[in-house]
C-alpha cells in the first residue's frame, strides 16, 4: 500500500513543499528513511512508532519504506514526525480521508503531543505560496502561523485531537491572530532617554541614525554613558513595516527564539553578543548553517560594545555584511544567503585604560600601546561606520539637575517623521533608508546647493576622505535635511555631517 502526505521543508529563511512517501510491503519488518534524511529525521522512526502504538493505532508489521521528496534536498529537523505517522496510518488502511490539499508539520512526544518546531512561519508562507488551503502545525506554534492570510493554520496539540478532527468528530477552529494576547506591544520594556543626563550630542548623534538606519561609534571614557545610550536607541527608531517585521520573525523563528505567545515581531531586535562571539556565531554556520548575530539584528541593531576586544578576524568579518545587507554560507552540499540589513552600533574606550583625552584623570598608557589598541579596528571597517561621535564624562551639574531630560517619544516622532520622507522618496525603489541608496541613485536623491557642493569640495579635499567615506557622508546630509524637513542639502546639513567624521582624525591618525 502507498500512501503521500504533504509537508514543509526549510532551505535558508524559505520554506518549500514536501512529499511524504510511505510505502508498506511484504518482506521482512524494516523501516527505512530514504530522501537524504538528517540525523533528527532518521530518528523519527522510533518516535513515530511509539505514537502510533501510545494512540490506540495498529502499527505495521512489514516492510516499511519512506521517500522524502525532492531526494536532492538534505532534510533536517524533526518537522516530518506527524506527516510521517499520518502517512504510515494512510498506507496502513487505518487512516481513510482526503487531506490532499493540506499540508502538516510538528514533532511527536512518544505519547502522542505534537511539540513545537522552529520555522513554522516560512512554512506556512510557502504552503499559502504552493495553493495548500490549511496547515496543520503544533498548537504552541499557532500565533505564529495565523499571522499568514489566506491559508487556515489548524494547531493540533496532539495525535487524538488531529484524528477526531480529520474524521469530523471534534473539529479545531482555525487560529486567528486575535485569538492571542499581544505581549510583544511596541518598546515595551524599552529603557528611555529621559533617563540619559547630558550628552546632548551623542543623543542628537544616535537621533541621526535612527532615522537614516547608519552605523555610529561612540567612542569615551569608561562610565560616560555609551552602553545606556546604546540600549535606549531602539526606543527610537522607526515603526517596522509589515515586509520587514515578516522578514524578522522569519529569522527568529528558524533559530528557535520565539516564544509560543508571539506571532510577529514589532519592535526592532536589538542584538548584544559577547566580544567572545566567534565568527560562525557572529556571521552565521554550523554543521547545520543558523544565521548568525547580524542575521538576528537584520532590520534593527547589532550593538558591539567594548569593539577592540573583538577578535580580529570577527570584526572583520563584518565587512561584507555591513555592504552587501546578506551574508552567505557555503558548505560542500549547499549555500545558504540570510538577509542581515542591520545598524552597527559600537562603543570603545579611546585607550586601554580609558582616561586618554579626559578632563580630570591622566591616561596611563603608553604612546605605543595606545596605537596597538586603536590599530585593532582596520581602516575598512572604520570606512563603513558613518558616525562617529564622542562620548564625555557627564558633569555633576548634569546629574544632579532636577531638569528633566528629552524622552524617547518626542525623538521618536522625528525619527518617525524623517523615515516616513524616506519611505515616500523610495516607494517602489527597493530601498529601505537613506544609508542603503544604491551609487546609481545619489546624484537624483543628494541634491545639494551650490555652497554646500562647495563646502563639500572643500571638507574633501582637506580631509582626503575615501570614495566611499564621501558617499557615506553624503548619506548622512540626507538624513539631517530629512529631519530638518529640507528636500535639498544645505551647508548646515554638509557642516553637522563632517563633524561625525572627524573623530578618526584625532585618535587614528594622531
Amino acid at each position: 500500500m502507498f500512501a503521500c502526505v504533504k509537508s514543509m521543508g526549510l532551505l535558508g529563511i524559505d520554506g518549500f513543499m514536501i512529499d511524504v512517501q510511505a510505502d508498506i510491503s511484504r518482506g521482512l519488518p524494516g523501516f527505512d528513511v530514504v530522501g537524504l534524511p538528517g540525523a533528527a529525521v532518521r530518528e523519527s522512526r522510533d518516535r513515530v512508532r511509539s505514537s502510533i502504538k501510545n494512540c490506540g493505532f495498529t502499527y505495521p508489521i512489514s516492510r516499511i519504506t519512506v521517500n522524502l521528496a525532492p531526494a536532492d534536498v538534505r532534510k533536517e529537523g524533526s518537522v516530518y514526525d506527524l506527516p510521517l505517522l499520518l502517512a504510515l496510518l494512510k498506507a496502513s488502511g487505518q487512516l481513510e480521508v482526503n487531506i490532499d490539499d493540506c499540508a502538516f508539520v510538528g514533532e511527536l512526544s512518544l505519547d502522542g503531543g505534537v511539540r513545537p518546531v522552529r520555522g513554522v512561519l516560512s512554512m506556512t508562507l510557502a504552503a499559502r505560496d504552493a495553493g495548500i488551503r490549511r496547515v496543520y502545525i503544533p498548537e504552541k506554534n499557532a500565533a505564529e502561523g495565523a499571522v499568514v492570510d489566506g491559508i487556515d493554520t489548524i494547531p493540533v496539540a496532539s495525535v487524538q485531537s488531529l484524528m477526531a478532527h480529520l474524521t469530523g468528530q471534534t473539529p479545531i477552529a482555525p487560529a486567528r491572530p486575535e485569538d492571542f494576547p499581544d505581549l510583544n506591544a511596541l518598546n515595551c520594556n524599552i529603557p528611555d532617554f529621559s533617563d540619559i543626563c547630558g550628552q546632548a550630542a551623542a543623543r542628537r548623534a544616535l537621533e541621526v541614525a535612527a532615522a537614516g538606519a547608519h552605523n555610529i561609534l561612540l567612542i569615551g571614557p569608561p562610565g560616560s554613558g555609551k552602553s545606556m545610550l546604546a540600549q535606549r536607541l531602539p526606543s527610537i527608531l522607526p515603526d517596522m513595516t509589515r515586509e520587514e517585521a515578516l522578514e524578522a520573525t522569519k529569522i527568529h523563528s528558524i533559530a528557535g527564539l520565539l516564544t509560543g505567545d508571539i506571532g510577529l515581531l514589532k519592535n526592532r531586535p536589538f542584538r548584544s553578543p559577547h566580544h567572545g562571539v566567534s565568527t560562525a556565531g557572529l556571521t552565521g554556520g554550523g554543521t547545520i548553517p543558523r544565521p548568525g548575530e547580524v542575521s538576528l539584528a537584520h532590520c534593527g541593531v547589532l550593538f558591539l560594545d567594548e569593539l577592540p576586544e573583538f577578535s580580529r578576524t570577527t570584526m572583520e568579518s563584518l565587512r561584507q555584511p555591513l555592504e552587501d545587507s546578506c551574508v552567505t554560507i557555503s558548505r560542500v552540499s549547499m549555500a545558504l544567503t540570510y538577509p542581515c540589513s542591520f545598524m552597527l552600533v559600537a562603543a570603545m574606550n579611546p585607550c586601554p585604560c580609558g582616561y586618554f583625552g579626559h578632563p580630570t584623570r591622566q591616561c596611563k598608557c603608553t604612546p605605543a600601546s595606545q596605537k596597538s589598541y586603536l590599530s585593532r579596528i582596520s581602516g575598512p571597517l572604520l570606512d563603513r561606520i558613518d558616525l562617529h561621535i564622542e562620548v564625555p564624562p557627564v558633569e555633576y551639574k548634569q546629574l544632579s539637575s532636577d531638569k528633566p531630560s528629552e524622552s524617547s517619544a518626542s525623538m521618536r516622532q522625528r525619527v518617525n517623521a524623517a523615515r516616513a520622507r524616506q519611505l515616500a522618496r523610495y516607494k517602489g525603489k527597493g530601498v529601505s533608508g537613506n544609508a542603503h541608496i544604491p551609487p546609481g541613485m545619489m546624484r537624483e536623491i543628494c541634491s545639494m546647493t551650490n555652497a554646500a557642493s562647495s563646502m563639500l569640495r572643500s571638507v574633501f579635499d582637506r580631509m582626503g576622505l575615501s570614495a566611499r567615506a564621501y558617499d557615506r557622508l553624503l548619506k548622512v546630509a540626507r538624513t539631517i535635511a530629512d529631519l530638518d524637513g529640507s528636500d535639498i542639502i544645505d551647508t548646515p546639513h554638509i557642516a553637522e555631517a563632517v563633524q561625525y567624521r572627524s573623530l578618526d582624525r584625532k585618535y587614528w591618525q594622531r
